[in-house]
């Protein structure tokens, strides 16, 4: 099992009071060598052009590289453009290619970064750039490491650019458990859509998760999951709307690890969402996925 963490996640410079909390990267990994010994973390390469034309649209690639955009497709995207948020963008995504392709040979790896399900074939959106957990599916795909993918989203917001581009990619499975009011304000069609309604608690949460999961591993039998094991879905989410304890959080990320290992699939999780701007609590949340991880593996 491997965590793969590059500075570049955190080393964007937003402007004062950006809604986005970027330290909170450093934050996570700082806290987890604390309890994961170095030795168990990875620095990734940088995805190039063609790992993101594997889902993304020529033209974007170029335009977002070159810092070309326009300025309303920046506004969309949610951050500043700059060199530093190219690096970022870059770096992960080769985590996500990376670390799937560990997780097939050695059962589970995670990233410190990603889940970055609001990128578009054509645009970002939401800060989402590039949508590094479908590329990772559609690189094993195409390199034949994997014939069924299944793209297991817990982030409270719907995968939406996610659910766009994999209808391009049959054997690519996404799955999406999600705040009916909450953003996008649009939602487009994953090929299961679990949408629960604002305030949804722990046991409510707990039992879609469930159900979501045993259904798209029955019928799909997939080679490998990729996990999005957003933060957001805590009851103090600033952006959240869901009413999931912390206890809550953990049960969720010990079940799909749990049940991944139980049945063999190998699976590589993304750190998701969060937002609060107390960025220690927020990454005591984050925290409890890599908790279950210790856990089990």
């Amino acid at each position: 099992m491997m965590y793969y963490y590059h500075p570049s996640y955190s080393a964007l410079d937003l402007p004062e009071r950006h809604r986005f909390p970027i330290q909170k990267y450093q934050l996570l990994k700082e806290q987890l060598s604390h309890f994961i010994d170095d030795d168990f973390f990875i620095t990734p390469k940088q995805a190039n052009k063609e790992h993101l034309a594997l889902c993304h649209d020529q033209h974007y690639i170029d335009a977002f590289l070159a810092g070309t955009l326009a300025p309303k497709a920046i506004k969309k995207m949610g951050f500043p453009w700059s060199e530093s948020l190219v690096e970022r963008s870059l770096y992960s995504v080769g985590a996500a290619i990376q670390g799937a392709e560990y997780a097939l040979k050695h059962g589970a790896a995670f990233n410190l970064s990603g889940g970055y399900h609001h990128a578009f074939s054509d645009h970002g959106s939401g800060f989402c750039i590039f949508n590094d957990l479908a590329i990772a599916a559609a690189h094993l795909i195409q390199t034949e490491q994997a014939d069924t993918v299944v793209i297991f989203d817990c982030d409270v917001h719907q995968g939406d650019g996610t659910a766009e581009i994999i209808n391009q990619h049959e054997q690519i499975i996404s799955c999406s458990i999600h705040c009916e009011q909450n953003f996008p304000r649009i939602k487009q069609c994953s090929n299961y859509d679990f949408s629960l309604e604002h305030g949804t608690k722990d046991s409510d949460y707990l039992k879609a998760v469930q159900q979501a999961f045993e259904l798209t591993t029955r019928l799909h039998q997939p080679d490998i999951i990729l996990y999005n094991a957003g933060a957001d879905i805590f009851s103090d989410d600033e952006l959240g709307h869901f009413s999931v304890s912390l206890s809550g959080v953990y049960q969720r990320d010990h079940f799909v690890l749990s049940q991944a290992k139980a049945h063999n699939i190998p699976i590589f999780a993304a750190l998701g969402g969060g937002y609060q701007r107390d960025t220690e609590r927020l990454v005591n949340v984050h925290k409890q996925l890599f908790k279950a991880a210790v856990d089990l593996f």
